[in-house]
């Protein structure tokens, strides 16, 4: 037969059949042909308890029986085993018809033998179903070793990814952030602010490692122009604001998800809600969630530290330009999911001195908040959906999630310098 012979020959055999004697006839001539490993039954209401404890590698069944025939225990087989294991059961009949075959056959059974049997055809019938079922798990254990390479791969190539995505970081943070301070902070706090607006922890992760890269293309903007402490021309400002698509450009395309989400915070970090943003212009949702959460919150970061051209404004006064700017520059949500739910946690941001109480307890530091009168009423929590990552006109990565409730976005924060 073949170099596993012997090893199909240890197979476990169930042999059902509620005649006694044609039950000890089969066991008799799987003995002579090399078969040990046999259970019988003569009961098929016990068919069941034995298949589910034996594990089969073959069945053979006798097609008419009291209580429940070949053809019940045959559906039982399609219930028990495996959606994808190839299981062979051979019917054994002394109903020869052409009915009784088609039946059988039909009901899932592999094979047909009509009694009464032969011991060499009920041998190598035995043996070449095992053959079937040998090279059916052979390939199944190929299958799964390819998988788990195409797995190890594709998180070898995803780490490559990463550390590219790291270096490029340390490039963009070279410019402008020499300890990497900002554009970590930027990080986290976008992360909280995709988890806080019902993003998955996936989703948060890939915007984490994605978001320090939103100012990469500053590399392209000339350092008397980028840390030029007084107002920009409007020549400087139209350079400065070229870094968007000079970021985009050094990322490119690629199949990486974090790499694609990178690009796509790159060039959309500077769009407004309302429109007036650039490179493109996009308006309210268009604007791709990453670039619109990465706004918000790099706006906040800039305005709180200390740049080349301003002081570090204070907390409470960033905050009121956010809320001030709802619908305008920032998804209206958005700024209210920031304020309420990822301001107060930034580890970074030095809390108010604590405030005596009247009975002289100590209240815990609080993160001022900020009453505007242009608040808008928006929902506090916009429920969300994971959406596929598109590729869309030039090339944007529209990622992530989409509102089902409500109406979110995130636009831009123009040039973080006054005048």
């Amino acid at each position: 037969m073949n170099l596993d012979e012997g090893l199909l020959r240890g197979a476990d055999v169930l042999v059902v059949d509620d005649e006694p004697a044609d039950v000890a006839l089969i066991e008799q001539m799987l003995n002579r042909n090399g078969f040990s490993r046999i259970t019988t039954t003569t009961d098929p209401r016990d068919f069941r308890a034995i298949f589910l404890d034996t594990h089969p590698d073959i069945v053979l069944l006798d097609l008419h029986m009291p209580h429940l025939d070949a053809l019940d225990l045959l559906a039982q087989v399609q219930e028990m085993r495996g959606p994808e294991e190839y299981l062979p059961v051979l019917v054994l009949s002394d109903d020869a018809t052409p009915r009784a075959r088609i039946d059988a056959l039909g009901a899932g059974a592999v094979d047909f033998l009509a009694k009464p049997l032969d011991t060499t055809e009920v041998g190598l019938r035995v043996l070449n179903c095992l053959e079937a079922r040998r090279l059916h798990l052979r390939l199944q254990g190929e299958r799964r070793e390819l998988d788990d390479l195409v797995r190890l791969r594709t998180s070898e190539l995803e780490h490559a990814h990463v550390q590219t995505l790291e270096r490029l970081h340390l490039v963009s943070a070279i410019r402008d952030d020499k300890a990497n301070e900002h554009t970590n902070r930027v990080g986290l706090s976008a992360a909280r602010l995709v988890r806080a607006a019902g993003g998955s922890a996936e989703l948060a992760a890939l915007i984490m490692r994605a978001a320090p890269l939103h100012d990469l293309g500053q590399v392209g903007v000339p350092d008397a122009v980028l840390m030029k402490p007084g107002k920009l021309t409007t020549e400087e400002f139209e350079i400065v604001r070229a870094h968007p698509v000079i970021g985009a450009q050094i990322i490119g395309d690629s199949t990486s998800q974090v790499l694609s989400v990178a690009r796509a915070i790159a060039e959309t970090h500077h769009e407004r809600w309302n429109g007036e943003g650039y490179p493109t212009g996009l308006t309210g949702t268009e604007i791709p969630l990453a670039g619109r959460v990465v706004a918000v919150c790099d706006v906040f970061d800039a305005l709180t530290h200390e740049r080349p051209y301003k002081e570090a404004w204070p907390v409470a006064d960033a905050v009121e330009e956010l809320v001030a700017q709802q619908g305008e520059f920032f998804d209206p949500a958005l700024v209210d999911l920031f304020v309420d739910e990822v301001l107060p946690g930034l580890p970074w941001l030095a809390p108010q001195p604590p405030r005596a109480r009247a009975t002289g307890a100590t209240e815990l530091p609080r993160i001022p908040r900020v009453t505007h009168p242009q608040r808008r009423a928006t929902p506090r929590r916009p429920v969300y959906r994971a959406a596929d990552i598109a590729v869309g006109n030039n090339a944007r990565v529209a990622i992530g999630i989409q509102p089902t409730g409500g109406d979110v976005a995130f636009p831009d924060r123009g040039r973080k310098r006054q005048g």
